[in-house]
Formats: structure tokens, sequence, C-alpha cells
């Protein structure tokens, strides 16, 4: 492959070369896809690239897990140099039953500025879904708030007075107002298709999906489904049938996707799901490098 470029007055310009990141590719463009934290090179020249930066999901209360922050640049100009990528992790276990939101996720970055913020915490009983990159739902409970948290990248929570939640927010916790994650974005399926990333719903790849509210402790093994784009199901069942109370699952690794809520009442030990990881991919033209 030859590497120098040749401009329209004949001089000749050497092209970029690319490591870092595993590499994939479709009919036209090269994908970098970061998985964990490491650094893209860029070598010789400069390289135009699209970047899709998602952060980790935070974990579910009652309320289900705000999905992770997606921030998506165009066209950027990216000079010969060293880029970190840091790739945020789904947030920790929820240890206690009552209370304020779960932990929200973790940051992902691209180089120094491109932030994508971390989903919101779940609320425990009694209290509003903490604010993030998506907005975790509300938790339900005996004069609780009704709100979700605000998503500064993405959709708020649902709040537990039943309203439906935003695209990327968690679902509100609650008896009879426990509801399912928001979808997460397909705007990027193809990058998706092209990396094997994200989740593969029917051929339409989904980043970023909210985890659904956990609820009802009248034994029921219905669980709710979390939002497309690695959201986590909330469960259903609580003090009555403890068993079913354990049937949330965690956001799904490198989706950003929201965990699961849970059902805490009376239940020594349970916790909510995780959220999942984050994910930066960059993208350029196959036609760009040497």
């Amino acid at each position: 492959m030859n590497i120098l470029g040749t401009i329209a007055s004949g001089y000749n310009v050497p092209l970029p070369t690319v490591t870092g990141g595993a590499l994939t590719s479709d009919a036209t463009y090269n994908y970098r896809t970061f998985t964990a934290t490491s650094d893209l090179v860029v070598a010789n020249a400069s390289l135009a690239a699209d970047i899709l930066v998602v952060a980790g999901g935070g974990t579910g209360g009652r309320g289900g897990g705000g999905a992770g922050g997606l921030v998506y640049l165009a066209s950027q100009s990216l000079s010969a140099a060293t880029y970190i990528c840091t790739v945020g992790g789904g947030s920790a276990a929820r240890t206690s039953d009552y209370g304020q939101a779960a932990p929200n996720g973790n940051y992902s970055q691209f180089a120094s500025t491109t932030v994508a913020l971390g989903g919101g915490g779940g609320a425990g009983y009694g209290f509003s879904g903490a604010n993030g990159g998506c907005g975790g739902g509300a938790g339900w409970g005996s004069g609780s708030p009704d709100s979700g948290g605000t998503g500064s990248q993405g959709g708020n929570g649902s709040g537990s007075n039943g309203s439906s939640p935003s695209g990327g927010g968690g679902g509100a916790g609650g008896n009879a107002s426990a509801r399912s994650g928001g979808a997460g974005s397909s705007a990027y399926s193809s990058w998706g298709a092209a990396t094997s990333t994200g989740q593969n719903v029917s051929g339409t790849y989904y980043y970023a999906g909210g985890g659904s509210g956990g609820g009802d402790n009248s034994g029921s093994t219905s669980t709710l489904a979390g939002g497309n784009g690695g959201g986590g199901t909330g469960s259903y069942g609580g003090y009555s049938t403890p068993a079913n109370a354990l049937q949330f699952t965690n956001g799904l690794p490198n989706t950003g996707g929201g965990g699961g809520g849970g059902w805490y009442e009376q239940i020594s030990g349970s916790y909510a799901g995780k959220g999942g990881s984050g994910i930066v991919i960059v993208r350029y033209l196959k036609t760009a490098v040497a």
C-alpha cells in the first residue's frame, strides 16, 4: 500500500498511521475499539476521525440505574500524537437496603477534554434517582419523592408516579409504578455492527440503555426488561418470596447500560444490578491512512 498521498499541487504528503485498540472495518471505515483504558497513537500526519464515547452505567436501587452518558464528535482533526482513551467501569454494587441513590457509573473520556458522565444511580426506598449522564430511576416508598434523576447527556430517570422514562433513563421502582428502563441510542448501529459491540436487538445495535426499576412484594415472578442498549432487568417479588427479589441483572459490559433495580425490603443481603462498563470507538476512512 502506498504511504504517500498526492495533493492537487502535485506535492506528496505522508498519510498517517494509526495503532491502538481492536481494529475492525466495514466497506468504508476502520474502527478502533477500546473496551479498557489504553492509547490511540496517530503518527506521521494528522487524521480526520469520528469519535464515540460512552460512560459506565449506574447501579440500580429500587429504581433502575441510569445509562452512561453518550458523546459523539464528528470530523475531529487529530494531530500526530498519543491520545488516552479512558473507559469507565460500571458502578459498584449497592450494599445497603434503604436510603439514598446507589452509586453512579464511572466517566469515559477521549484525550483530555471529551468526557461522557457516568449514569446516575437508582434510588433506594424513599429517595429520588441520582443525576448523571442519564438519570437514575426514583425509588418509590412511603412519602418518597417521585422524581427520577436528570440526565445531562441522555434521558432522565422515570419518576415513581408512573411516568414513562426518557431514552436511556433508569426506570422507577415501586408496587404499581415500576417502569422499564429507557431505550438507548441506535444512531450508531453501523458502528456496533462493524465492531460487534453494543446490544444487538434484531439486527439493530444500541448503546446506553437504562436499567428497569424493581418492585412488587406480592410474590410475582414477573420481571421488567431493561432498555435496549444493555440496561439490566429489574426484579419482582419481595419479602413474601425472597428468591424472586434477586432476579435483577447487571448492565451489559461495554454498552454503558444501567443496572436493574431490586427489591430490598426485609431481604437481607440482596443487591440490585451493577451498571455496565463503557466504551470508546474511533472511526476514520480506510483511504485516509497508510
